[in-house]
């Protein structure tokens, strides 16, 4: 099993930044994929960043230039920080761990970010 626990949420002005952090513990060993994803009232939960194990990044379209994903493997933590936010930004946003060959996937609690405008 693996324990996500995510922090940084919170309320900020349109243009503000916020770091979000996601904290893992337990068979942290095999994670392939760690995600940072959003969901908003009334829409599906949506891909925002995502890190590979090799390093590698992907973005949403809407966040790319403005939102990085990064890792510290020493203290088992990804962050998502992000700037230049924007009212869209409001949702609650999980981090997700994926362990590929054993088919499992690990949600946190969520954080809520809320931007104002």
């Amino acid at each position: 099993q693996v324990q996500l626990v995510e922090s940084g949420g919170g309320l900020v002005q349109a243009g503000g930044s916020l770091r979000l952090s996601c904290a893992a513990s337990g068979s942290t060993f095999n994670i392939n994929i760690i995600g940072w994803y959003r969901q908003a009232p009334g829409t599906q939960r949506e891909l925002v960043a995502r890190i590979f194990s090799g390093g590698i990044t992907n973005y949403a379209d809407s966040v790319k230039g403005r939102f990085t994903i990064s890792r510290d493997n020493a203290k088992n933590t990804v962050y998502l920080q992000m700037n230049s936010l924007k009212p869209e930004d409001t949702a609650v946003y999980y981090c997700n761990a994926r362990k590929v060959l054993q088919n499992e996937d690990y949600w946190g609690q969520g954080t809520q970010v809320t931007v104002s405008s």
